[in-house]
């Protein structure tokens, strides 16, 4: 067995926190699964569950950037209009 090769021992979980709404690019707000995503996670293997589980972690990380972005934004501009 090589290092890059793992054995997993346990079923991976469903990313879903419970907030099944879809947002405008069809993520779902709560866990960041596409629609195919959560309508086939009980059909797909393990590997490709954790492929997906990367890919919700990338969307959620750029989303937080974004709403950080817009805050700092928001901020500078209310500074702005103060003086």
């Amino acid at each position: 067995m090589s290092d890059m090769q793992q054995l997993e021992f346990f079923a991976i979980p469903s990313p879903c926190i419970g907030i099944c709404q879809s947002g405008p690019r069809g993520y779902c707000k709560g866990c960041f699964r596409s629609r195919e995503e959560r309508l086939h996670w009980l059909q797909v293997d393990d590997q490709t569950k954790r492929i997906i589980v990367k890919a919700c972690n990338r969307r959620k990380q750029s989303w937080l950037r974004k709403q950080e972005d817009s805050r700092k934004e928001q901020g500078s501009a209310e500074q702005q209009d103060l003086f």
